[in-house]
Formats: C-alpha cells, sequence, structure tokens
C-alpha cells in the first residue's frame, strides 16, 4: 500500500501520467527535439494507481505546475539530484535552504539508488517567480557543490516535461524551526 507522505507536495490529483516506455509525442522546443514518453491520463489519481507505482508495476508521474483562473502556478520548487554523494547533498542543501529562509522542505528516494528528489514546499507561486526562484537556488547550491541536479520548474524544457515521478520512500525531511533549538 501506498504509505509515503506526500501531503506537502499538494499534488494535483485531477490527472496524472503514466510512463509508456514508447514516444508518445516529439516536441520541438528552443531548437531541442524531446521526445515524450508519457502519457497523460485524465482521471483522478487514486490509492490504486499509486499502489501500482510503489509495486513498481506502473510508473506513474505528477503535474508540477498547476492552473487556475488567475493563471499558473507551483506549489514547490524541486531539486532532482542524480549524482553520487546524497548525504553530502542533503546536508548542503539543507544548510542552503535554511540560510535563504525555506523551513520546508522534504527529500524523496526516488527508483535510482542514491537519486532524490528534494521539494522545497514554497506554497502558491506564481509560475514566472519559480522559475527566478529554482535558478537562483541551484546558483548558490552549486556555489557549494559540483551541479548533479536539476531544477523544476524550468523553462530549459516544454511544459509538458515539468512532471516528476511519484516519490518512493522519504529520505529526510525539515518541517518549521525544530532544527533550531540544536543551534
Amino acid at each position: 500500500m501506498y504509505t509515503v507522505d506526500i501531503s506537502m507536495i499538494k499534488i494535483d490529483k485531477t490527472h496524472y501520467f503514466r510512463y509508456t516506455g514508447k514516444i508518445q509525442e516529439k516536441i520541438i522546443y528552443k531548437g531541442k527535439t524531446f521526445f515524450d514518453k508519457y502519457e497523460r491520463i485524465d482521471k483522478t489519481l487514486t490509492l490504486q494507481v499509486m499502489n501500482l507505482h510503489d509495486e513498481r508495476k506502473e510508473i506513474i508521474a505528477h503535474d508540477l505546475i498547476r492552473k487556475n483562473i488567475r493563471g499558473e502556478y507551483v506549489e514547490n520548487i524541486v531539486f532532482v539530484y542524480n549524482g553520487r554523494d546524497p548525504e553530502r547533498f542533503w546536508h548542503r542543501a539543507q544548510l542552503m535552504l535554511r540560510d535563504e529562509g525555506f523551513l520546508n522542505f522534504t527529500a524523496y528516494k526516488s527508483k535510482t539508488e542514491g537519486h532524490l528528489h528534494l521539494y522545497v514546499h514554497k506554497g502558491h507561486t506564481n509560475l514566472s517567480e519559480a522559475y527566478q526562484l529554482a535558478n537562483l537556488l541551484s546558483q548558490k547550491l552549486s556555489q557549494k557543490l559540483p551541479k548533479q541536479w536539476k531544477m523544476f520548474p524550468s523553462q530549459d524544457f516544454p511544459k509538458e516535461f515539468n512532471i516528476l515521478n511519484l516519490p518512493y520512500e522519504v529520505y529526510q525531511k525539515e518541517r518549521g524551526s525544530s532544527w533550531a533549538k540544536h543551534m
């Protein structure tokens, strides 16, 4: 049963994406060609679908960019870490995020061992502001570590590619100022 705590992610459950392994669509964006291998499913993301993902029978992804009457927005800024030292990445990232005033963030394990998805729970943030913030956080962290991550949301990819696979397990999390008593 899917028991991963994803309440802080605030996933839009009105639709989801299923990995097919086959090219669904070819997208040319900023002079680059992208091949979309995820199929959009316009049904509610249910616990049964999430269980299929957890049991590794299917790969399910959620949309990072949401829409309302005021425009597009995100709830999280996400580091997708694909390096070899997740402990070092987590340590440096949490120090940098605290220095920047972010108190709520969660790192989740992904399918590949040692890779993490670090969700910075920013809350309702305009998409253009989220792009700027993601770039700023990435630049600040790259001063301390070699860059082994991608940032989401990203203007480097078409909006259709600003999706993330559901997490498999919580790696570490930071909530509020509970860490301050140890300073």
